[in-house]
């Protein structure tokens, strides 16, 4: 069958149907004698179908991995009965379908294989003999399954260990795993809140942070240089020599989640009523058995709480969508609740919806969360005496640069450094590291103490840190991301939804509503308000599209948006900027632009998904709470008018 398919690859490359790099790439792999025969008759198929499109979608390149790993279909546009065989009872096909741009058996184990040669390169130019060690989790998605034993057999028969649960975890408790087992690395299966078409394989070092440099770098190189033949001898998985962990790393976890409460007294007279949902995804393993235990009534929506790759209760898994969340805000209001939490479907990010002053439900932003959040824990921490009452700038809140400014007015308010990272909370991971390194280096310095960071319990660890290195008080992101504190090195619903179920529950128990709280954050800070501007571009020519609008952002930056003028330009790729540390911030196509009225918007491609974003940001003087209301609408339909003028600007850059 290969010698027929070469033959007719070459026939389509004549009439111009397929990209040179689709061609070179199917012929590579269907000489390879790797594939087996459902992914020779899938190709097979689509030749006959002339289905170029996704012959290009699927082949055009590799799917790279990036600095945090790989994220892609796994599922193509056009499924070939090959492919699909005998499809579980869930939708799941009987095979990944096959492609160099998809996310299969065959780049799974090449990742895999990859991410091995560099840990084991590392241990030994560090003199560590150790045997390379992962551990490995999952999300419910299609295949996630099926790749964690993969890579775990990959990773074994290689001669490493290899550690996996018993069933799907959340992302952050794979951060948290990672440290508490002492693993070189660690990898999750989880495309996040994509599509359900869409896995990922995502990969974090020593510390439980997703990888940053030097090891992204030195990752990539190593993938890169595996053949697809040396996939061959791995698709066949063997789990003898692979550990499937027990309870105790769960409990371990649970644990750890429970100190993300600062206060657990609000809870006993508070009566805070709240719903869950997992949105058909991992939530509910981790949070639920911590929410009983904390004695928070709670319900959950019971049909979002079955494990479901389709996601079939929602257009999208992401709890930043209100489609998402409207069932359990239908649930809160028949229930009378005070807070509605969901996750998507890993588990690393949070969205809520409360009851407001007036009880209706009202959803909130990542941005108003994480300011929410900050203020409240700040000064819990201040009023406890975990932090000096007039601040300390050994204690740091840290956010990205596309998060609310209203987050730094909060942090230097109290007295705090605020850092501001690039996108990803990797940066903020990597922020917590060199603070944990430099208490370590210090205290070995100055005492002779080698100590042991995880085994040193949250209250010694946070006085250690202000004496010698820098507290990490909170970390978020925009994109609903939340962290607690530094026992795990990833955002984090589970303990998202304990932060903010504790924060409800003390304004409860003063008897406020959560939108009070903001509104008293916004008369007091200033009313900032937020925005989101994306443009979808699929396949190989929307990644041209989305590199000409970075190009041309460089090349040609805005002189004016909606008759306003352009003030100020940072390109992020070419300019040294550096974050509140003095640490410089590393290159990346990220670009601010600041505007006369005092409105600045953020541009980025998604590092995840197949789009470019634009996010803008508003700030504006409140006088009093009387002409709040009227600054609120005022506020948003200048920057929805903003935020056309950037899109349609965005349109016309893509097909310059």
């Amino acid at each position: 069958m290969a010698k027929d398919l070469l033959a007719r690859i070459r026939t389509a490359k004549k009439t111009g149907k397929l990209l040179d790099s689709t061609v070179e790439n199917l012929e590579a792999w269907v000489s390879s004698g790797v594939l087996p025969k459902w992914a020779l008759a899938a190709i097979d198929e689509l030749l006959k179908k002339k289905a170029y499109d996704e012959l290009n979608d699927r082949f055009y390149r590799y799917l790279a991995f990036g600095t945090g790993g790989m994220r892609g279909r796994t599922i193509g546009a056009v499924t070939t009965k090959a492919e699909t065989g005998r499809p579980s009872e869930k939708g799941t096909p009987e095979h990944p379908n096959v492609g160099s741009n998809l996310l299969n058996e065959f780049t799974v184990t090449r990742a895999t294989i990859g991410l091995f040669n560099y840990t084991a390169k590392w241990l030994r130019e560090n003199g560590r003999p150790d045997v390379p060690t992962i551990v490995i989790a999952h999300d419910v998605r299609h295949f996630s399954r099926q790749f964690c034993e993969l890579t775990a057999s990959t990773w074994t028969r290689l001669g490493g260990n290899a550690f996996i649960y018993p069933g799907p975890r959340s992302t952050p408790q794979l951060s948290f795993s990672v440290r508490y087992l002492k693993a070189h690395c660690g990898v999750v299966i989880t495309a996040s809140h994509n599509p359900p078409h869409d896995n990922g394989y995502k990969a974090y070092f020593q510390d439980g942070g997703q990888v940053v440099p030097p090891h992204d770098q030195g990752i990539i190189a190593e993938v890169n240089a595996v053949p697809l033949s040396a996939t061959a001898e791995h698709l066949e998985v063997d789990l003898s020599r692979v550990t499937v962990l027990g309870e105790e790393v769960d409990a371990a976890y649970h644990a750890a989640l429970e100190s993300a409460v600062i206060d657990p007294s609000v809870f006993k007279k508070s009566k805070l009523k709240a719903v869950f949902t997992p949105i058909h995804g991992v939530g509910g393993i981790a949070t639920e058995p911590v929410l009983k235990k904390l004695g928070i009534d709670y319900r959950v929506d019971k049909r979002q709480s079955e494990h479901d790759p389709r996601f079939p209760t929602v257009k999208s898994p992401n709890p930043e969508n209100a489609e998402a969340l409207s069932r359990a805000v239908t649930l809160a209001r028949r229930t009378k609740a005070d807070i509605v939490m969901g996750t998507d479907p890993d588990c690393d990010r949070m969205g809520t919806a409360v009851r407001t002053k007036k009880g209706d439900m009202l959803l909130l932003t990542g941005n108003q969360v994480g300011a929410l959040l900050a203020e409240y824990r700040i000064s819990k921490m201040k009023k406890l005496g975990i932090l000096p009452k007039k601040g300390t700038r050994r204690a740091a809140l840290i956010k990205t640069f596309v998060t609310s400014p209203l987050q730094d007015a909060i942090g230097k308010a109290h007295g705090l450094k605020v850092i501001n990272t690039l996108t990803g909370f990797k940066w903020i991971g990597s922020k917590i590291r060199g603070y944990e390194e430099k208490l370590k280096a210090e205290l070995k310095k100055k005492t002779g103490i080698a100590i042991d960071y995880d085994a040193t319990d949250y209250a010694t660890r946070a006085r250690l840190l202000l004496k010698h290195s820098t507290f990490y008080v909170f970390g978020s992101e925009e994109s609903y991301g939340y962290l607690p504190n530094d026992n795990v090195r990833d955002k984090d619903g589970n303990a998202a939804c304990l932060m903010f179920c504790e924060l409800a529950a003390d304004a409860k128990r003063q008897g406020k509503t959560i939108d009070q709280l903001l509104d008293a954050i916004y008369l007091k800070y200033g009313y900032f308000q937020e925005g989101i501007g994306q443009i979808y571009f699929e396949g190989a020519a929307g990644a041209a599209k989305i590199k000409r609008i970075l190009d041309t952002y460089r090349s040609n930056p805005p002189k004016e948006i909606n008759g306003v003028k352009v003030t100020g330009f940072r390109d992020f790729g070419r300019q040294v900027i550096k974050d509140a540390d003095g640490e410089r911030i590393p290159a990346q196509d990220l670009y601010f632009v600041d505007l006369a009225n005092g409105f600045s918007y953020a541009v980025r491609g998604s590092g995840t998904e197949p789009k470019i974003k634009f996010y803008l940001f508003a700030r504006a003087d409140v006088k009093s709470a009387r002409q709040l209301p009227k600054v609120k609408r005022d506020t948003e339909a200048a920057l929805n008018a903003f935020r056309d003028a950037i899109l349609e600007d965005a349109r016309e850059r893509a097909e310059s």
